[in-house]
C-alpha cells in the first residue's frame, strides 16, 4: 500500500513551496493514509459553511486545494474543488443570491480538478456577479480559478501570482533513504529558485509545461489577454503583492472584503465582466418579437431618441413644408379671376388646397349665375381693350362693368 507521502509525491501541484513543503512533511510523518483516518475518525465530512449577507453569497476558499474532501483537507483546513463546485452552484441556481464573493486565501494546491472549476465560474459570471477577493494569498492553483471571477479585489498585502507547474517525483535509493526531486514548468523559473537540473528531468518537464499552457491559457482568457503576456505579468512563476498585483493586471483594483460585499448588496451591483449581446428596440413590435425569440428581457434596451436623426427630419418637413405651400399659393392665384378677389384672398388665408378652393370658385361662380371661363374671356377682352386705342388713356374695368356688358349695359 502506498504511504501518504508517496501519493502526494504523484500528484502535480499548482503550490507555493513552503506550503508544499509543509504538506509533504505532514504527509510523510503520517504513514499510511487509513492510520491518518483511523486517528481523524472516518464520519467526519468535509463541507463548506456558505454565508449570506444582503443577498450576496460569500463562499470561503482556504489552505491548500485539492479535488476531493480527503485526509489532507481534514488535517489542514484546506479546500476541496469538488465541495466548492457543489456550493457555488447551489449559489448560482438560488434566486435569493444575487452576487457571489470567492473569499480566497489559498497558497494553491492540486492541479486537478482546478481547469473544471476555472471554467465553471468563468461561464457563471454570466448569469451572476462573482467577485474574488484575495486578503492574503491567491497563488498558483488558487490564482487560476481566481482570475475566472468577473472582478479580482485585493488587499493592500495580498499575495497573487505564482503562475506554473511544479512537479514533485521521489525515488527510493537501494542503500536506502529517499531522494526527491521537483520538476518545474519552463515558463515559471522562479517558481522554485535553485532547482536542480539534469536531462533526466527533460523528459518529465514536457509534461509539466503542458499542463503551465492550459493554465496560462485559461488565465489569458480570463483577464482577456494575450497568453504571451501572462508569464511577465505573474512575475514568471514569482508572486506580485497588493497594488502591484493591480498594477500588472493580475486584479482589477485594491479593497476591503466589506467594501466588496457592501457594493454587491447595493442597489445597483449587477454588472457582469463579460460584455453581454444587448437587444434594442424601437416599438411593442419589436420587442414582442425578441421575447418571442428567446432574449433574455435583461438584455433588451429601448431606443433612446435619436436627436441628430430628429433634427433632420424637421429640418426635411420645414424644407416640404415651405415648398408646398408655395405650390399651393402658386395654384390658387391662378384661379384668380376679377369679381372673386375675395374668395381667393380667403383661400390664401384659410390655408385651403387648390382643389378646394377650385371647387368654391365653381360654386360662386353658379351661384352668380356666370362661369369662370366666360369672365376670364371678358377680363382678355377687357385687358385688350385697355391696352390698346393708340396711347389714349388705359381704362381700368371693374368686374360689374365686365358684368354689364355681358348683359348689354352701358
Amino acid at each position: 500500500m502506498p504511504s501518504a507521502f508517496e501519493l502526494a509525491s504523484a500528484q502535480p501541484w499548482l503550490m507555493l513551496p513552503d506550503a508544499l513543503d509543509n504538506l509533504m512533511s505532514i504527509a510523510d510523518r503520517q504513514g499510511n493514509p487509513e492510520a491518518l483516518e483511523a486517528r481523524l475518525g472516518k464520519a467526519l465530512d468535509n463541507t463548506r459553511t456558505v454565508t449570506m449577507r444582503n443577498g450576496v453569497a460569500i463562499i470561503p476558499v482556504t489552505g491548500p486545494i485539492f479535488r476531493y474532501a480527503n485526509l489532507f483537507t481534514r488535517i489542514s483546513g484546506a479546500t476541496s474543488t469538488a465541495v466548492l463546485a457543489t456550493d457555488l452552484q447551489a449559489a448560482i441556481d438560488d434566486p435569493k443570491v444575487k452576487a457571489i464573493v470567492l473569499n480566497v486565501d489559498s497558497p494553491g494546491g492540486e492541479a486537478n480538478g482546478v481547469n473544471e472549476l476555472a471554467d465553471m465560474i468563468y461561464q457563471a459570471r454570466d448569469k451572476k456577479r462573482i467577485v474574488a477577493y484575495v486578503g492574503g494569498t491567491g497563488a498558483s492553483a488558487a490564482y487560476w480559478f481566481t482570475s475566472a471571477a468577473s472582478e479580482v479585489v485585493v488587499d493592500d498585502t495580498a499575495l497573487l501570482g505564482s503562475i506554473g507547474v511544479a512537479l514533485n517525483v521521489t525515488v527510493t535509493k537501494e542503500e536506502g533513504g529517499k531522494k526527491s526531486y521537483e520538476i518545474v514548468s519552463s515558463s515559471a523559473p522562479n517558481k522554485r529558485p535553485n532547482i536542480e537540473t539534469d536531462e533526466g528531468r527533460a523528459e518529465i518537464a514536457k509534461t509539466v509545461d503542458a499542463l503551465a499552457d492550459v493554465f496560462i491559457s485559461k488565465v489569458a482568457r480570463n483577464l482577456g489577454v494575450s497568453a504571451e503576456k501572462v508569464p511577465e505579468m505573474g512575475g514568471h512563476g514569482g508572486l506580485k503583492v497588493g497594488a502591484d498585483a493591480v498594477a500588472a493586471g493580475l486584479a482589477h483594483r485594491v479593497g476591503s472584503l466589506e467594501s466588496v460585499i457592501a457594493e454587491l448588496a447595493g442597489p445597483a451591483s449587477n454588472p457582469l465582466r463579460k460584455t453581454i449581446v444587448s437587444t434594442t428596440i424601437k416599438n411593442t413590435a419589436e420587442l414582442r418579437a425578441a421575447l418571442e425569440a428567446g432574449t433574455d428581457p435583461l438584455t433588451i434596451e429601448v431606443a433612446g431618441p435619436d436627436l441628430e436623426g430628429q433634427k433632420a427630419a424637421i429640418a426635411d418637413a420645414e424644407t416640404k413644408a415651405v415648398a408646398g405651400e408655395r405650390e399651393r399659393y402658386k395654384g390658387i392665384t391662378a384661379l384668380a379671376s376679377p369679381g372673386f378677389e375675395s374668395e381667393i384672398e380667403a383661400a390664401l388665408e384659410s390655408g385651403a388646397s387648390v382643389e378646394a378652393t377650385a371647387l368654391g370658385l365653381i360654386q360662386a361662380a353658379k351661384d352668380r349665375g356666370i362661369s369662370l371661363t366666360s369672365i376670364k374671356k371678358d377680363s382678355t377682352s377687357a385687358a385688350a381693350a385697355a391696352g390698346g386705342g393708340g396711347g389714349g388713356e388705359k381704362q381700368s374695368l371693374s368686374a360689374k362693368d365686365i358684368w354689364n356688358g355681358r348683359k348689354g349695359k352701358k
